[in-house]
């Protein structure tokens, strides 16, 4: 018998349905994305914290280059797009932005800040290497406060699992996503 990791469909058991009700809702539909980590009730509970709350020491802008760039580095076409259609108005990112996003090297680096294209360039190495090259070192240092960095390590591990679970679920976008850039696919 195969074990597929996928959406759960309601009604679901009551200590399933107890823990998902912490979870937002979109237009009252519940992610696909929850519904799938509701395969375990302790995932649910302990697998991805939650980074999405206005007690963030980052600016929403800045957190989501660092969500929108993960799941880019990733693949996750899902999360990127959910996040991409989402949050971009609220974090003030033009068309441009958004695709460069999804570039592959310097993402549109013109499109940027210099402290925006250094975090690109630091979430890039956090994601292919788990550590940072002492050029980035510095800059992220310069960028960001203890506290902010921490925060930006903890969203690339966040969506790290993220990007993994709806990948291995084979999870279709949601209806009103962000379609994914075809060159970045």
């Amino acid at each position: 018998m195969a074990n597929r990791l996928a959406p759960l469909t309601p009604p679901f058991a009551p200590d399933v349905a107890a823990a998902l009700a912490r979870y937002p809702q979109r237009d009252g539909v519940l992610l696909s994305l929850f519904r799938t980590f509701a395969n375990s009730v302790r995932f649910l509970k302990k697998g991805v914290p939650s980074l999405l709350d206005a007690d963030s020491p980052l600016p929403l802008r800045a957190r989501e280059i660092v969500i929108l760039r993960v799941t880019a580095n990733y693949g996750c076409a899902y999360e990127w797009g959910v996040h991409a259609k989402v949050f971009a108005k609220a974090a003030g990112f033009s068309p441009a932005h958004i695709a460069a996003t999804a570039e592959a090297g310097e993402a549109g680096e013109a499109e940027w800040t210099e402290a925006e294209a250094r975090l690109i360039a630091a979430v890039d190495a956090l994601c292919a290497r788990a550590a940072l090259p002492d050029a980035l070192q510095e800059g992220f240092e310069a960028d960001w406060s203890l506290e902010q960095q921490l925060e930006i390590l903890s969203l690339v591990g966040a969506y790290h699992i993220v990007s993994c679970v709806a990948n291995v679920a084979r999870l279709p976008p949601e209806p009103y996503a962000v379609p994914f850039p075809a060159a970045a696919a």
